[in-house]
């Protein structure tokens, strides 16, 4: 049989596993050393798609991957209920595979359950060795061992594969920390059945996405020479890397998190660059220092070539749901220019002015939707969030722009959001807390902007 008869993994396991430059041996390393790290690794064409050598399978994989989470959505779902905008999906997918990106990351539970039947039927025109499929064990609700092999064969199922690239453990230290963590996959053999799995050929690289208890993220490197993690996700971003604490996010800094990966040569896989949406939407005045160092380039690139400058970052997920989004990325990536110690210190500097800004650490994952009071928890952080990037937030009623700060809120409020969906209509029932991936405390927030809306509209505009 030749070689081009052989599937990717028959290939891969005639050929030998690939190497990469040892990561743990490049932890706490310059700039310098962390660009000829990732010319070594990461061979690319002259103007094409940058990737990096998973050391565990050989998989040459683009340093952009695809994030399943936020597809376009149909204007009313069809009779079956999918919201997925099926012909889009196929469009953006052709367009990625086309310029170079190969891994596309999705999970049973994003898109209403859609995205990994959306996942499927266009990755399904390409050839199976074209791609790199990773999805999740999302058993987040039901996690008895029946629900959980059920919820990893209908994987297989809508994806329409026989095997699975990279398989996670999803949002490990999420809601009761340990305990939850034994029942999802450890009191019930999961995990156990996964490392079969694994052997058997059906999950190539086994791993977990980290979502916020330290002690469940030292524990699950502590059973490392146990079970073999072929990668770990973790949130990283220009904020996020030692201001994660102070944000509020579910995660610690991201510099510990892959301070720590590092050290045990484990691959790493980052998502929330862009910190959902919030690190291309800086404040204004931010912006314009963006802009006079690199005006050909969007905001947006600085955090994705933040990520990408750490040469043991496999890939950054990016949830791309408009094609001039993917666009963007993919040129910011072909090739990556890592930033220089001095762009390093200046995206440090620009995370420490962002501290002062009070924003909301909402990502726009949708988790805690949807609530039972029918309120949009996302859309009033976004406007919030927006008004504040803006310099639009603002209490002093004698300040020189309260009025027309006070139109643009309000105005925009009840634009962005239903008035029957608004903050108000909160009654703090508390559903929603365990579902943040960044703990946030959604009742106490949206009381917070609720008391503000108030305050604006009984001060009425200025004189």
């Amino acid at each position: 049989m030749s070689k081009t008869e052989l599937s990717r993994r028959e290939f891969l396991k005639k050929l030998g596993i690939g190497s990469a430059a040892t990561a743990a041996a490049l932890a706490g390393c310059s700039t310098d050393e962390m660009k000829r790290a990732t010319t070594s690794t990461s061979p690319t064409a002259t103007e094409g798609m940058t990737y990096r050598t998973n050391q565990s399978t050989g998989d040459k994989v683009s340093i952009l991957g695809y994030g399943c989470m936020r597809w376009p959505k149909l204007e009313t779902p069809a009779p079956d209920g999918n919201v997925i905008d099926q012909e889009a999906v196929n469009t953006l997918i052709d367009y990625a595979i086309e310029h170079g990106v190969n891994l596309f990351d999705t999970s049973p539970v994003y898109m209403q359950g859609w995205s990994e039947k959306a996942t499927g039927i266009a990755l399904k025109r390409h050839p199976r060795d074209k791609f790199y499929v990773s999805t999740k064990l999302s058993n987040m609700h039901n996690y008895s061992r029946e629900a959980s092999l059920e919820m990893y064969r209908q994987s297989f199922a809508d994806l329409q594969v026989d095997y699975i690239d990279y398989y996670l453990l999803h949002a490990i230290g999420g809601g009761s920390g340990m305990e939850l963590l034994n029942q999802r996959y450890f009191d019930n053999g999961v995990l156990d059945f996964l490392i079969e799995e694994r052997k058997a050929g059906r999950i190539r690289n086994l791993g977990f996405s980290y979502h916020g208890d330290i002690k469940v993220f030292d524990y699950m490197l502590s059973i490392h020479d146990k079970v073999k993690w072929d990668f770990v996700l973790i949130q990283m971003n220009y904020l996020d890397w030692q201001h994660a604490k102070q944000t509020n996010t579910a995660n610690t800094d991201a510099e510990y998190l892959y301070g720590e990966l590092t050290k045990l040569n484990i691959p790493v896989m980052i998502m929330e660059p862009l910190l959902g949406g919030r690190l291309a939407k800086v404040p204004d005045h931010i912006a314009k220092q963006f802009k006079q160092r690199e005006p050909q380039n969007s905001i947006a690139s600085w955090a994705f070539r933040f990520c990408g400058t750490y040469p043991n970052v496999l890939t950054v997920l990016s949830g791309m749901t408009y094609m001039e989004h993917l666009q963007d990325n993919i040129q910011t990536y072909s090739p990556l220019k890592p930033l220089t110690d001095e762009e390093l210190q200046f995206l440090h500097h620009t995370a420490d002015m962002m501290m002062d800004y009070p924003t909301i650490p909402c990502t726009n994952c949708k988790y805690c939707m949807p609530c039972p009071y029918g309120i949009d928890i996302p859309a009033i952080f976004w406007h919030y969030n927006k008004c504040i990037n803006e310099d639009n937030i603002i209490d002093d009623s004698s300040h020189d722009r309260y009025r027309q700060a006070r139109r643009a809120f309000l105005v925009g409020y009840d634009r962005s959001v239903p008035k029957l969906r608004q903050a108000n209509h909160c009654i703090g029932c508390g559903k929603c807390l365990s579902s943040c991936p960044q703990r946030i405390d959604i009742p106490a927030q949206l009381h917070r902007i609720d008391n503000y809306v108030e305050s604006l509209k009984l001060q009425g505009p200025s004189k």
